[in-house]
């Protein structure tokens, strides 16, 4: 079948650019000719950008960072075009978009209605795309909570699409309050797909080091991690953030660079739903710290896999964090992920060959 990905691929981030990349690649190993749709859009792409240029707000940025920051922007843009892309369309007047026979909305934030640029897009909720089915997969309402509800103007367009899945129990709280039935639950498309980043030879990963992945973390949190990295003689190596207590900042990686890094790390400090997926993917020990932001997706990760003791708050004792980054992820996580695993696939089966949702 000829299949569309509809998601957010261009975002200067390097989980974004991983789910979507595996969710194509995943459908196209299963035969069919999936593409990501390339909606284009003058006002998102500047505020994707003003937020690269400033990601760690509100902590300050320094000048000293700036043309680090521009430089991880640029490489970003040449690593978009290698990602098997549609003809490009206007993100808010469709109309140019090409005929499919069905069109995969998710993973990411694609229903999220307060997203600072995407929120409200009336795309990816189904509007103008040319598919003879619609159906999702590992959606996200993000930080958009349950108990705020959906308007019956969204609710209603979700209706129109075939089968559903999302990737976190808020999301699932939403859709069946909005709509009456419970939507499936499945993995991200990083852990779902293979990860194949292109071959790197990265002197800056020859000497062990402790991932850190995030920004603006707690002082107690980066307080432990370095306590724990300074007894087992690691560095810390923050990536395409600057984290100051960290040891060194590899601010430009690019996608590719990302990939190598979370594979070779020894352990990974994080508070991104992606640094924990990659993690996860390359089972490796991992702590977690949550955020207003990304609470939903982190919590809806954790208990969906087992995995809630590597989410601390704030005051967990040294020797939480010590036990978690000193042994191997749980064998029973893996096989968590890997029955996730088989439960998404057939999802995928039966939401690509005919329509599953029958609505009252």
């Amino acid at each position: 079948m000829k299949i569309g990905v509809l998601t957010f691929h261009r975002c200067i981030n390097f989980g974004s650019y991983w789910q979507a990349r595996c969710l194509a690649e995943g459908l196209q190993a299963r035969g069919h000719e999936a593409e990501i749709l390339d909606h284009e859009s003058r006002r998102v792409n500047l505020a994707e950008w003003r937020c690269a240029f400033q990601p760690v707000l509100p902590t300050h940025v320094p000048e000293s960072d700036r043309p680090l920051y521009r430089a991880k922007i640029r490489k970003f843009f040449p690593v978009f075009d290698t990602l098997p892309l549609s003809p490009k369309f206007e993100l808010d007047t469709p109309a140019g978009m090409e005929d499919y026979d069905v069109v995969v909305v998710g993973s990411d934030e694609v229903w999220n209605l307060t997203h600072p640029w995407y929120g409200r897009c009336p795309l990816f909720y189904g509007d103008g795309v040319k598919a003879e089915r619609l159906i999702s997969y590992a959606a996200s309402f993000g930080n958009y909570d349950a108990s705020w509800g959906l308007e019956p103007y969204w609710a209603d367009k979700l209706r129109n699409f075939d089968a559903i899945s999302v990737r976190d129990e808020n999301s699932q709280t939403i859709i069946q309050n909005a709509l009456g039935f419970t939507p499936e639950m499945v993995l991200d498309p990083c852990l779902q797909f293979p990860i194949t980043p292109e071959a790197r030879d990265l002197d800056i990963l020859k000497e062990p080091y402790v991932a850190v992945y995030g920004h603006n973390f707690t002082e107690s949190f980066a307080r432990e991690i370095k306590k724990w990295a300074q007894k087992q003689n690691l560095r810390l190596l923050s990536i395409g953030y600057r984290n100051d207590w960290a040891d060194e900042q590899w601010i430009t990686a690019d996608p590719h660079d990302f990939a190598h890094y979370m594979a070779n790390a020894q352990a990974v400090a994080t508070n991104f739903f992606h640094g924990c997926v990659f993690a996860l993917r390359n089972a490796k020990p991992f702590v977690c710290e949550s955020s207003p932001y990304r609470r939903h997706k982190l919590q809806g990760l954790m208990s969906k896999i087992g995995g809630e003791k590597h989410l601390l708050p704030e005051g967990t004792p040294t020797e939480v964090y010590q036990t978690l980054l000193s042994t191997p992820l749980d064998a029973e996580i893996l096989q968590k992920i890997e029955r996730l695993r088989q439960t998404s696939h057939k999802y995928l089966d039966r939401a690509l060959r005919h329509k599953q949702l029958e609505l009252a």
